[in-house]
């Protein structure tokens, strides 16, 4: 990953608990003992929705997922945009960076005073995951 894409990261716990975003304490109380960068994993679709009430600058409709990554053995959820409509449950899907999540001029904030960029989920083409 190149050095200006920010990382998608995911903070561990002492007991080994993941959590995305990263939170200053676990369930535990416990700080951070790590971090993870989800982007160099891929994820299975829970469940997604779509939504055509999207706030302004946000496409229309815009379809979210809940994802999963399995890593090590631990589960850690993130919710996300799709970047494709032909979406499964089950379905393996990968972090892409975006610089624009959402037209910045489309807001009611100054576009400076906000981050716009971010990860969406894109499904993984089994022909490309067959032959890796």
């Amino acid at each position: 990953m190149s050095d200006d894409v920010p990382p998608m990261e995911a903070a561990q716990y002492p007991d080994g608990t993941m959590l995305y975003p990263a939170h200053p304490y676990g369930p535990d109380g416990n700080e951070p003992v790590a971090t993870v960068d989800l982007s160099e994993y891929r994820a299975v679709v829970v469940t997604w929705t779509t939504s055509t009430a999207t706030p302004p600058g946000v496409r229309e409709p815009n379809h979210l997922a809940i994802v999963e990554f399995d890593i090590d053995g631990e589960s850690v959820r993130a919710i996300g945009q799709m970047t494709s409509n032909d979406i499964n449950i089950g379905q393996p899907v990968e972090p892409v960076y975006t610089d624009e999540l959402r037209d910045p001029e489309a807001g009611i904030r100054e576009p400076e005073s906000q981050a716009w960029d971010g990860y969406q989920f894109a499904p993984v083409d089994e022909a490309t995951e067959e032959t890796e």
